[in-house]
């Protein structure tokens, strides 16, 4: 079976005269967060394992022996049994001193063409994929959700702002779906992340490769990798991929904290829009009527944690000579953090926008505020002959005359409508109405209901095809 290790002794400390000291130990160990990498090591350590066997570096009873002990240990990790040492510094370590224990000398062969450098890098970028794979589908729930809310509201009449001041009339629906197209994009970047996630650093060994006749082709088949690292000190050393997804997450953390930012002002009584779920809001310790909109003000602070994840990986890395060095075991936990919260905002996501409860009136109401329909009376002159500038000229000076009044342009008699252009005639009334408004702007990417519901219709079968 082999000499096991000796409790506390590293695998790698015959090279030194005296022990890591403890405080060394706890400043450079990465279990407490690399544990979580576990099932991907045993998987890749397993892939290794079979192709050390094919290319004749390993026995029939080397690999039968392997396979059983990293088998064991995948158990006992699943089960909560698996004892984490300080003493083994890092998850590699862990496992192989553990199947060192379990079946002894074909436990220590399982190293050979290998190093940590390589396995890490492997290791991370299986971690990723599947981390990758989850958030598109969680992508996914949100959008479905907004459809579900926009295919609802198609009709409804809200204000569109500029400045956060009422601008032109929209609908729900069109407003819902500008998320859903931010959420396209962010999931596109994401599929084409993972392409460059998916390349296999393994067989780079520390840095130069390895002299064993290693199959590298057969090691990245077997574990799903679309091609294999093609230079060995970039493939040890290369954290691109993991800056590139924080930078997809960090660009839909913002998009998820705009959309954060319009459900804490619509929620607000000023505005009166929407109503959230009581289960994703929050009372006040003194006032009892508060009813807190904290998910959404959390997930608008949490971008900045994930801008905070991007940069420390940027930071991490821009003065790294090649190859591989002890600074990238900090790649894990700004990554993690990366990965756990945009996974957990999306998922939280889907829930709260399919609650929203929608208060049509109140949306009507405040687009009857600011003349919002200004636009569609320019409009209407400029389709009558009148040049827009001198379009636009007339009817700044309608809306100061209606302001001072106190009347919408709506409500302004014909006479007085006509005094600012005489191209003005009884049909103005129907482009200053907010359904003439949205209607009339009937085109790809218009306010329209028809084109609403014609893109929610895209927007499903685009849903199906990916």
């Amino acid at each position: 079976m082999g000499a096991k290790p000796k409790p506390g002794r590293k695998l790698w400390s015959g090279r030194f005269a005296e022990p890591v000291s403890e405080l060394v130990k706890r400043y450079t160990a990465s279990v407490g967060f690399d544990w979580r990498l576990a099932p991907h090591d045993i998987r890749a350590s397993l892939a290794h394992a079979r192709m050390l066997r094919s290319s004749g570096i390993l026995t029939r009873g080397d690999l039968k022996a392997i396979e059983r002990g990293l088998a064991r240990i995948g158990r006992e990790i699943q089960d909560g049994r698996f004892r984490w040492s300080l003493d083994a510094e890092d998850v590699h370590l862990n496992i192989e001193r553990r199947l060192i224990a379990l079946v002894g000398n074909p436990g220590k062969r399982l190293h050979t063409a290998r190093s940590r450098n390589d396995q890490v890098a492997t290791d991370l970028r299986l971690w990723l994929r599947d981390a990758i794979d989850e958030i598109a589908v969680l992508i996914r729930s949100v959008q479905r959700a907004l459809l579900d809310q926009a295919q609802r509201h198609a009709a409804t009449v809200m204000p569109g702002f500029t400045h956060l001041q009422v601008a032109q009339p929209v609908t729900f629906g069109h407003h819902l779906l500008a998320y859903f197209e931010m959420l396209e994009r962010d999931r596109a970047r994401l599929a084409d992340c993972r392409g460059r996630v998916n390349q296999l650093p393994l067989g780079a060994a520390a840095l130069a490769g390895t002299s064993f006749p290693i199959d590298r082709a057969r090691v990245a088949k077997e574990l799903g990798f679309e091609g294999v690292a093609g230079n060995s000190l970039d493939a040890v050393s290369d954290r691109d991929f993991a800056i590139e997804f924080c930078a997809c997450a960090a660009l839909a953390m913002v998009h998820l904290s705009r959309l954060s930012e319009e459900l804490i002002l619509w929620t607000s009584p000023r505005f009166g829009f929407v109503t959230l779920p009581d289960r994703f809001c929050t009372g006040s310790s003194i006032m009892p009527q508060k009813k807190n909109p904290d998910v959404a003000e959390l997930a608008r602070g949490k971008a900045g944690r994930v801008t905070g994840d991007l940069v420390a990986l940027l930071t991490l890395m821009k003065g790294q000579a090649l190859a591989y060095n002890k600074d990238n075991q900090e790649d894990k936990e700004p990554l993690f953090d990366a990965v756990d919260t945009w996974r957990d905002t999306l998922a939280i996501f889907a829930e709260m926008i399919a609650g929203l409860v929608v208060n049509e009136a109140a949306m009507r109401a405040a687009a009857q505020e600011g003349f919002a329909t200004a636009t569609d009376l320019a409009d209407y002159l400029v389709k009558r002959g009148l040049a827009f500038r001198d379009a636009h000229e007339a009817v700044a000076r309608a809306v100061r005359f209606a302001e001072e009044s106190g009347r919408s342009l709506e409500q302004l008699p014909l006479e007085d409508l006509r005094r600012f252009s005489a191209k003005v005639d009884r049909d103005v009334y129907r482009v200053l109405t907010l359904e003439g408004s949205v209607e009339s702007r009937s085109h790809i990417g218009g306010t329209a209901p028809s084109r609403v519901r014609a893109a929610i219709k895209r927007a499903r079968a685009l849903l199906k095809r990916t």
